[in-house]
């Protein structure tokens, strides 16, 4: 057996050295007509990883809410349509006097007032009093726009999570927004849209660079305490927002920086700033951006500000940010720190748009956005008709090919086995330690069955699945043992004694390892998959008669597992699943769902739960105990319709009888 990490550390250095690899050849272009290819590439892969924005964009339909006067400047709440039914919530800072002037789009970043905080009202103050006009905007599941009516929600983890299967993470729908929030400056008649500006820290500071680097209508772009290197974001949590899908497998920091030129960029820094928001992770992609800056003679144009703080958009901080926008936006100065004018910020609820609880109960939030959007995406799918057998086998094909491939990132060359056999720990058991592909191991324990009262075991072998580890407990175990199968239990990677250490982060227990995954082009759920087909690849090895007829058992959110294994892998004879959810339709935000289950695009390019369970027709299908996404239990006749796709499918292979739900656990042990 190699000589791994512990396993508290095996998944991260795992993670880390994929990334590595995947960009261990990028090289700085070496022209102009190099790079400008480059970016187009780029361009269509960062639009690709945020699921592709509307084509045609819904009316603004701005709506004044409320007004506050100040010396030098006043303080609209506005709304504005950014999609159809989804409301932007917004305070402009509208300097006194004539004429058009600059604007500078602030974005807030994880203060908890978010617009309303006062560290996101500072800047905003003071760039109104040096006669710029701000607008300073809620992120979606932020501020005013939070699921419950009260400030301070987050919207990251398990909230943010509901936007991944139907293929439009957070990092997107805030680009797409803010570029909205564009639209709607020049239509201001006070805004010179020919010289706009974007600021932000922290998670304000990621938008910007992100934003910043794709609408090329920002003249000056400033994220502060926000760049690093997306490796770096393997050594820690970050929020969903800052997660732009499979980008570790085409691009590094250095390229999205880049993609600012020849407009004028400058990055904030502090010396006491977690890893990934660095000072020495930002001058390593910071070197990158500059040799495309050179490229086109703009080289001044790129400015790297350290101040010796913390985690901050602080004084020091916003006075270097004035002194850039007056030069690059007003073509005034030199570009050095500007003194801050005098100011008093709001109480937070003197800002808000809808004070209280006075928000309109059809407020579409996050979750209500990513149901309404996951249920077309399910409905187009449901609606699709298999007239007879082969026709659905070709597409079968096609969507088992897209599952593997543009979903789950692909699957590794299959290698011999590393296997190392642990001592028993009880009678009857045999654990082994199997290396799946280099640098990632599982855990298998085969409990052999237990003759019962002089007769001779069933000779059926059952891979329960669960997320929970080998040590966890299930009804469905309990009867397997019960009925004399013997039963595989599996540690996979990043879960029971392979778990990331402080993975877990509010409800999702496998946060960063989910991220990670996301982050690398390969999610946890295929990754899981892999695991599983290897398991199987061990037992057929070792115990070739039992393994030929294997059943496969999902177990709450390892039901989905199941089904995606048994999708891509003809192998498993029968497949049960016990408490899994039956839909990734959210209905609120997912807490019977591992992270690692929200496999970005999964609902729009394959499909949902049933899509998956019809992928496994015509073997056996057994199903009780459904859930919501919520963890909610679901009647009979509600997991029922869940699956009238799947049942369709086996209806037109004659094979309806193959597919059957189970009330209890005793009746989903009894498979056909």
């Amino acid at each position: 057996m190699p000589n791994l990490p512990e396993p508290a550390k095996q998944f991260q250095e795992f993670i880390k050295a994929r990334a590595r690899t995947l960009r261990e050849h990028d090289q700085s272009p070496a022209t102009q007509e190099a790079w400008l290819s480059q970016k187009a590439g780029l361009r269509a892969k960062l639009l690709e990883s945020w699921g592709g924005f509307p084509t045609e964009h819904c009316p603004l339909e701005p709506k004044l809410l409320g007004e506050l006067k100040r010396p030098g400047y006043r303080v609209e709440k506005i709304i504005f349509q950014t999609r159809p039914g989804v409301w932007m919530t917004a305070n402009a800072y509208v300097p006194d006097g004539e004429g058009k002037r600059p604007a500078v789009l602030c974005v807030h970043g994880h203060w908890k007032g978010a617009k309303q905080d006062p560290v996101p009202q500072a800047r905003c103050i003071g760039l109104a009093k040096l006669g710029f006009f701000v607008l300073a905007v809620d992120a979606f599941g932020a501020g005013e726009r939070g699921i419950e009516k009260t400030l301070g929600q987050y919207h990251g983890e398990m909230t943010g999570a509901t936007l991944w299967p139907a293929g439009l993470p957070l990092s997107g729908i805030q680009v797409y927004e803010n570029m909205r929030a564009v639209d709607y400056l020049q239509s201001r008649p006070e805004v010179d849209g020919t010289r706009l500006g974007i600021t932000g820290a922290s998670g304000g500071g990621n938008q910007s660079m992100y934003a910043g680097a794709f609408d090329e209508r920002f003249g000056c772009v400033v994220p502060t305490c926000s760049v690093g290197r997306l490796q770096s974001y393997l050594s820690a949590a970050c929020c969903l927002c800052e997660v732009v899908p499979d980008i570790l497998s085409y691009t590094e920091e250095a390229a999205v920086l880049g993609l600012v030129a020849p407009r004028a960029l400058m990055v904030i820094s502090a010396t006491r700033d977690a890893f990934q928001f660095s000072v020495g992770e930002a001058e390593q992609s910071l070197a990158g951006a500059r040799k495309i800056f050179e490229l086109f003679d703009v080289d001044a144009k790129l400015k790297h500000a350290v101040f010796e703080s913390g985690h901050d958009y602080n004084r020091e901080m916003r006075e270097s940010m004035y002194g850039w926008m007056t030069l690059h936006l007003k073509g005034e100065g030199l570009g050095m720190p500007i003194t801050e004018p005098e100011m008093q910020v709001e109480d937070p609820e003197t800002l808000r748009c809808w004070p209280g609880d006075t928000r309109p109960d059809d407020h579409v939030t996050l979750p209500k956005f990513a149901a309404r959007e996951s249920q077309k995406l399910v409905e187009a799918h449901n609606a699709r008709a298999h007239l007879h057998s082969e026709h659905w086998e070709a597409t079968a094909e096609m969507l088992k090919h897209t599952l593997s491939r543009k979903v789950l990132g692909g699957f590794p060359a299959r290698s011999p086995l590393t296997t190392t056999v642990i001592d028993p720990s009880a009678p009857g058991v045999k654990t082994y330690l199997v290396e799946t592909e280099p640098g990632i191991q599982v855990a298998v324990e085969h409990h052999a069955a237990k003759p019962a009262s002089g007769k001779e075991p069933a000779k059926k072998l059952a891979i329960i699945l669960n997320l929970e580890g080998t040590t966890a407990t299930s009804e469905v175990g309990q009867e397997l043992e019960s009925a004399g199968w013997d039963r595989v239990l599996v540690d996979l990677r990043a879960t029971g004694r392979f778990s990331v250490a402080g993975d877990k982060i509010g409800s999702a227990n496998d946060h960063n390892s989910g991220e990670w995954s996301v982050l690398t082009g390969r999610p946890l759920l295929g990754q899981w998959i892999w695991d599983v087909r290897r398991v199987l690849d061990l037992l057929m090895e070792r115990e070739p008669q039992l393994a030929k007829g294997a059943t496969l058992v999902g177990v709450g959110a390892a039901g989905i597992v199941a089904l995606g294994t048994a999708a891509v892998d003809t192998r498993f004879s029968r497949v049960a699943l016990w408490n899994s959810p039956a839909t990734l339709v959210p209905d609120a935000p997912y807490k019977f769902l591992r992270l690692g289950i929200a496999a970005p695009r999964l609902l729009r390019d394959v499909g949902d739960v049933a899509q998956l369970a019809a992928l496994v027709a015509p073997r056996p299908l057994v199903i009780g105990g459904s859930h919501s996404p919520a963890g909610m239990a679901l009647p009979a006749e509600a997991q029922s319709k869940a699956f009238l796709a799947a049942q369709r499918v086996y209806g037109v292979l004659k094979a309806e009888e193959r597919l059957r739900f189970a009330a209890t656990a005793g009746e989903l042990v009894g498979l056909p």
